[in-house]
């Protein structure tokens, strides 16, 4: 039986309740949860839910009163746990577009590990929603929103450093999800 968290209105409403004084990051959270219903098609019809709940949730950790590590997938999967939600839903907010090259870059890898990685059409198609949304709700394609980036993260930076060393994966997800859908390059 679902929680309410793993449903789109459910985690709607946790997203609200988190990020709207966030500007920005509220704008290109609903954004992302919009991309993921496009994309829905891409998972089973049994994964489309939790796909378009995982798009609402996946920048939570970065809602000031959730600010555990400073990294904004494990505290909100840390988050989500707290509240008693779905496993594969927190793995999929703690893993969401390449966190574990972040991870890497800040020293959290053992912290992300205990959430394991799945590598599914969910995952690819979150990441696909997440990396062609600029970080006001534009609609980009993906080379575009990698390159705002970098362009916003200085080198060096453990953003910056980990989205160039997640470019190859983070494009074979979001290529993954175009073709499930049926979209040439």
């Amino acid at each position: 039986m679902p929680s309410a968290l793993d449903t789109p209105r459910g985690a709607a409403e946790l997203a609200e309740s988190l990020l709207p004084q966030l500007g920005n990051r509220w704008l290109h959270t609903q954004a992302v949860a919009a991309r993921a219903r496009e994309a829905s098609a891409a998972v089973s019809d049994a994964d489309r839910d939790l796909l378009v709940a995982a798009a609402w949730l996946h920048d939570i950790g970065y809602a000031p009163e959730l600010r555990e590590t400073g990294f904004h997938p494990l505290d909100g999967a840390r988050h989500l746990e707290t509240l008693g939600a779905p496993a594969r839903l927190v793995r999929l907010v703690a893993h969401h577009s390449g966190a574990v090259y972040e991870a890497e870059q800040r020293g959290l890898s053992a912290e992300l590990a205990a959430y394991e990685r799945e590598d599914s059409p969910v995952l690819d198609a979150l990441i696909f929603a997440d990396m062609t949304t600029g970080p006001a709700g534009q609609s980009f394609d993906f080379d575009t929103r990698i390159d705002e980036i970098l362009v916003r993260y200085e080198p060096g930076s453990e953003v910056h450093n980990a989205i160039s060393k997640a470019r190859p994966y983070l494009g074979a997800a979001v290529e993954r999800t175009r073709g499930r859908l049926g979209v040439s390059s």
